[in-house]
């Protein structure tokens, strides 16, 4: 099974699940390297080619004090995602922010702050927790969505629901 988490913000980024985090990294600035990643996913010794990715993408809104250029690029860096993935063949699966860190919160039994900042520091620790790999605050709700994904989709086997 393969898992992919993507935090499509300008200071998000990508990982990828398939028996561990492969890889990890921060949101490429160009739908080229956006692209390559998903690319190489598939092409990766580590896939099975007979299994398709699963693509769990953060999806993100306007919030009532973004400027109207910062608003614009963020959403299209989202729609970048979504197409990108489905030209890839990507099944994937829109996930709020409210979604994946309530599963977090319920999980680690932590009430997250209201501060932003607290709050990112708080889900970098537990993001640690699934790598060896570096985490930073521009990867770290990457890697916790692609394991939340992980988590949704063994749960959905588990129950028999094969599809997505």
């Amino acid at each position: 099974m393969t898992i992919i988490g993507i935090d499509p913000g300008k200071s998000g980024g990508v990982a990828i699940w398939r028996s561990g985090l492969h890889t990890i990294v921060k949101c490429p600035k160009t739908i080229e390297g956006m692209s390559d990643i998903i690319r190489t996913s598939q092409n990766s010794e580590y896939i099975d080619k007979n299994m398709k990715a699963v693509a769990y993408l953060e999806q993100v809104h306007a919030m009532p004090h973004d400027g109207r250029s910062s608003l614009f690029k963020f959403g299209q860096n989202f729609g970048q995602w979504q197409g990108i993935l489905t030209a890839h063949n990507v099944n994937t699966i829109l996930v709020s922010p409210q979604k994946w860190m309530k599963y977090w919160k319920t999980k680690f039994n932590i009430e997250p702050s209201k501060d932003k900042q607290e709050r990112k520091r708080v889900l970098k620790e537990i993001a640690t927790q699934y790598t060896d790999k570096r985490v930073t605050l521009y990867n770290s709700d990457a890697i916790l969505i692609t394991m939340y994904g992980l988590y949704m989709e063994q749960e959905r086997r588990k129950n028999g629901s094969e599809e997505s």
